[in-house]
């Protein structure tokens, strides 16, 4: 999810600090964010990304207690597949994080990568999906069924702020014992097409999950 990685799987001018900077003066001209108040956000150096489920036409739903966060860019940090052999007699790869054989991910490129920190925080988070739209997405607390509604200003959609090139899957095992290995993962089909759905596995279940561009936290945060 790094253009600077060896394998890039972001390709991202706008995300450049020259180019927030533009945002924020509003020279760009990113649709439904005539009303977000960047003045309230601290744009960040390094971006991070939110790995979200739910229905991408929509402007608000529930679940939001299932959504995590990758404080940093899992790219640069990801395994390829060929050294699996390696991670898994290590169970630690090269970035140090914990490989789990029973929840691993994978990227669109088809590295291996850690996952994402959940639930992510309530609060305000600035996302973009680095195409024509940045917004702000409010994560509310839990309520006391433990659910927790999202929500995107300016009616933009979870689709407008997905980054449809970021591709990622969770892969649990199908059955109890446990024959979900990324030494299954296909060969082909690598780098998945953006917006596309990421490679079945046998004996995996599979979640793909929408990858947000965050950019921007509160200022006060």
């Amino acid at each position: 999810m790094n253009a600077r990685h060896l394998v890039p799987s972001l390709s991202r001018p706008l995300l450049s600090m020259g180019s927030l900077m533009l945002l924020a003066a509003g020279l760009q001209q990113p649709i439904h964010a005539s009303d977000v108040d960047l003045s309230k956000f601290r744009i960040l150096i390094e971006p991070q990304y939110i790995a979200a489920l739910g229905d991408s036409g929509a402007t608000s739903g529930n679940g939001a207690q299932s959504w995590g966060l990758w404080s940093q860019d899992p790219g640069p940090r990801g395994c390829k597949l060929d050294l699996y052999p390696q991670l898994k007699a290590a169970g630690v790869a090269p970035a140090q994080w914990k490989f789990d054989a029973k929840d691993w991910w994978l990227e669109e490129h088809g590295l291996i990568m850690e996952k994402p920190t959940f639930p992510l925080p309530a609060g305000k988070y600035l996302v973009t999906g680095d195409r024509k739209v940045t917004t702000v997405l409010t994560i509310q607390p839990k309520d006391k069924d433990g659910n927790q509604r999202w929500e995107l200003a300016d009616r933009a959609t979870l689709y407008d702020v997905t980054h449809l090139g970021c591709r990622s899957a969770r892969y649990t095992p199908a059955t109890a014992n446990n024959t979900c290995s990324p030494a299954k993962v296909p060969t082909t089909g690598f780098p998945v097409t953006p917006g596309a759905a990421m490679p079945v596995v046998n004996g995996c279940n599979k979640q793909d999950y929408a990858v947000l561009i965050l950019v921007g936290l509160p200022a006060t945060h």
